[in-house]
This record gives C-alpha cells, structure tokens and sequence, in this order.
C-alpha cells in the first residue's frame, strides 16, 4: 500500500510539473518560455539626459517583457556624439537604439532599421504626434525614428523691457513684431544700441538664423522640399489662392534682413534697424538685458535662467504672416534603431541560451522598447515574441512618455500630452506650437545651415541682390544635395 501511495505522490508531482511548464508560455506572453527562449540586452545613445531618466521606465518594462534584458543608456558629450555615433556604427559595434536629430534623417537613414508593422505603423505615427513627426521619419510608409519630444521655435521677450514701453502683449503678428521693435530699439550716438529691439537680421550671431529664415519662408509659402528627390525652389514665385505670383523666397529674406540696415534702399534711415554683426551673440545678448526678442526653442530656457538668474523673461507663439494658417518650425530628435550590429551571445543565469540572439530579433526587441516608451498606452501593452510573432496583452499602470517628460521638462510629441501642457506657463508656446510645426528635408543640414547664414550676411554686406542671393542658395543647395546645379 505504501508503495502503491508513494507511485501516486510522484505522479502528482510530476502532472504539477507538466502543468507548469505549459503556463510558462501563457505567462510569457509570447509564445516561448524564458528558460528555452531568449534574453536580448539593450544598450541605447544619446547627447542629452543621465541615465536617472531612464531608470524608472527601464525597470518597468522588464517586469512586463520577459525577453528584455538588460537596457542601459549612455550618456555622449554633443559636441561628439555625432562622429562617435558614425564610426561605432561603421565598426557594427554601436548601439542598438540610438537618438537622432529630425534634420539626420536622410543622410541616417540607410543606417536605419524600419519598425516592423505590428509595433510601430503609419496610422500610430499619425494618431499619436504631430504631422511633422511622419514626415519627417517615415518613408514609403515605413516608420524609422519615434519622438519622446518635439520642440520648435518661439518669441522670448524681455517683460521689464516691454512694460517700459508701454507693450502690453508680445506681437501676434509680423505687423505688431516691427512696431514693438521700433518703440523698444535705442540707438547710441556711436550708431550702436543701447537696447536692440530683436535680436534677427544677420547670420553669424543670431543662434539658429536658418531655422528662422526657415521659418519665414515656410509661413510666406516658399515652396521648400519635403520629400526626397524634391526640387529647391527659393527663388521661384509662388502663385496665390487670387492667381498672382509672389516672389515668396525674396519677401522672406528681404523682411529677415531689413532688421539689420542702418538705411533702406532709397538711402532714408531704416525705421526697423534692430540688429548688426557688433551686437553679442543673441543669447548672450538676451541674457544681458541687452536685446528685447530672440526666436529659439526650449531647450534654451535653462541656459538663460543660468546665465542670468534675475532676468525676467516670459515665452510666447512666434508671430505669424497669415493668422489662418499658422506655422512655425520644428527641431527635434527621435529614437532609431541600429540596422546591423555584432550581436554578443546572451546566456541567462551563466547558461548559454537555448535560442541564440539573431539581429532580427535584437531590432525587434529594440522596436518593442520603443513602441512602450513612445506610444500612448490604454491600461495595457501588447508584447509580440520575436521568433513565433505570438502576442499578450499586459496591464500596465505606467506612461513612460509622461514620465520621461515630467523629469526633463520638455515639450511632448504626443498628441494627448500636449492637449494638457498647452495651460503650462513655460512650456504652453512650445508644445502648442508643435501642432503647426513644419520641417524641409534637407540631406545636409550642416551644409544648408552655412548656405543660408552665408547668403544672409552677403545680402547684409550689399554685395548681391535679394534674387540673386536666393539662386546662388539653390544652387549650393542642389549641388550638397548630389544634384546638378541648374
């Protein structure tokens, strides 16, 4: 009878062992036991935060996706990280997720794995983060960078300066802008300033002068390049909604650059001069109380406060040329995953796997990291096993993007945070103004950043007209782009 008993016992145990080991699968979520699957581990670049920001979202998405390892950030100096990132890259040794700026898109991309559909489509793009967004990382429909945030340029403005004016509310419009630049402006008896009314007009000391003049001829309908293989066309008209052709390329530029002639051409004294090649650097200038208005993005906002404490300051939306169509200019990074990389074999608890790590599934790992940290969650996440394509639905209680955004106080690329940071009193312009945010493709924006502070200050020195300036532009342009000068 005992032995009969003892029979029974350990078939008891081993029907508990069965049942066990079929519940791993279902408690995976993905379709492959841990023990017999696999382990990728992460490792992710940036220029920008610690490793701090990321510690919370890291330890919570290894508690619900079995398959992730270990995830580790590091952090690059910025004036590096770009040459460190190519040459990692090139050796296969780089990272597998890494941060781009939207202007590195077309000369990345062919370092880039797409998302495969399942974890990052169109329709999550378009759902999820402003327009500017897909068309600044998609092509053919296939996702190859996703943002935790957008940023884009706005109007800082000095409140002391403007209260002593008599300026109730920074301009709305580029009307008000040369108003309150003619009341704020004071002119010295050595033709300097005592105060600049704005700090634009010139290329070499304004920060960001290409993404303003950008931004100008986006908002006069310059017909910008927003797709590869596009033709650059700053010098052509541009036929209006009333059938009239405007030369939109020579408009933007002539108002950019009024701000910094002493006289205007029929040699009468410029009402809207602000600005010259003497003044500081205009975020120095700003900083010193030296320049009423400056045009940059958020990230500027601690730099400031640092370099003057006592400053008070306030952000508004960037004036607008057509109030109806509202425009403003993007500058932003997303997170890319690396195409190829020499995959390290991963064991688990000093074992070899049983499933050695392909790069395809380090990529699908990777896009799975990227899917939770970006996009919106509903309560749950849908984890997919990178071998069976089998998927769970997972409770989650946690938004990395809100998390992330909380600690770093940036402006959001998602659409629903947005909605609720529009009412801050910092970062309300910014993350408003990503709804209306535009971007050009450029396949060198370093090249394209010198052409247009170039052809700013040669229109500035009188040594070329406004049109002619423009086709010298295009034709640099054409010729970094790989295409023929015409």
């Amino acid at each position: 009878m005992e032995k009969i008993k003892k029979i029974f016992k350990n078939k008891g145990k081993i029907a508990l062992a069965l049942l066990m080991i079929a519940a791993i699968p279902l408690l995976s979520g993905c379709g492959t036991s841990t023990s017999s699957g696999y382990v990728v581990n992460l490792e992710i670049w940036g220029p920008f935060d610690d490793s701090l920001v990321y510690s919370e979202i890291i330890n919570q998405y290894k508690q619900v996706n079995p398959y992730a390892g270990e995830i580790k950030y590091r952090k690059f100096s910025q004036d590096t990280y770009k040459q460190e990132l190519i040459d990692a890259l090139a050796s296969g040794q780089g990272p597998d997720i890494f941060l781009i700026s939207n202007g590195w898109f077309p000369s990345f991309q062919n370092k880039l794995e797409p998302a495969p559909t399942p974890l990052m489509s169109e329709q999550d793009m378009k759902s999820n983060f402003p327009d500017v967004v897909s068309g600044d990382f998609m092509d053919e429909g296939k996702v190859y960078a996703t943002p935790l945030s957008v940023d884009s340029v706005q109007l800082y403005y000095n409140k002391d300066m403007f209260n002593a004016a008599g300026i109730a509310t920074p301009p709305k419009n580029w009307f008000e802008f040369q108003s309150a630049v003619q009341k704020l402006t004071r002119l010295n008896m050595n033709g300097g300033f005592d105060v600049s009314g704005a700090a634009i007009g010139t290329g070499n000391n304004i920060n960001r002068a290409s993404d303003l003049l950008s931004l100008l001829m986006l908002q006069n309908g310059v017909d910008l390049p927003m797709k590869k293989g596009a033709v650059v066309k700053i010098d052509e008209g541009v036929v209006g909604s009333d059938g009239n052709v405007t030369q939109a390329g020579e408009s933007a530029l002539g108002f950019y650059t009024q701000f910094a002639r002493l006289n205007t051409a029929s040699n009468t004294r410029n009402p809207f001069y602000t600005w010259n090649s003497r003044n500081h650097n205009s975020i120095d200038a700003f900083s010193e109380g030296t320049v009423a208005m400056m045009f940059n993005y958020s990230w500027k906002m601690a730099e400031i406060e640092s370099k003057n404490p006592k400053l008070n300051f306030a952000v508004a939306s960037v004036p607008q040329a057509k109030m109806d169509r509202p425009v403003t200019y993007a500058n932003y990074w997303g997170y890319a995953v690396a195409r190829n990389k020499v995959t390290p074999s991963t064991s688990v608890g000093g074992q070899p796997m049983a499933v050695p790590v392909t790069n395809e599934m380090r990529t699908h790992e990777a896009w799975q990291f990227l899917r939770f940290l970006t996009l919106k969650n509903s309560g749950t996440i849908t984890l997919y096993n990178a071998i069976t394509k089998n998927s769970k639905e997972f409770p989650v209680n946690f938004d990395p993007a809100a998390d992330y955004l909380k600690k770093t106080q940036q402006p959001a690329a998602r659409r629903d945070i947005i909605e609720s940071q529009k009412t801050d009193s910092n970062l309300g312009p910014f993350a408003a103004g990503n709804l209306i945010a535009k971007h050009w493709y450029q396949p060198d924006p370093d090249a394209i950043d010198k052409i247009f502070v170039d052809m700013i200050e040669s229109v500035n020195r009188g040594d070329v007209s406004l049109h002619d300036a423009l086709v010298l532009a295009r034709n640099r342009i054409s010729y970094a782009s790989g295409g023929s000068i015409r």
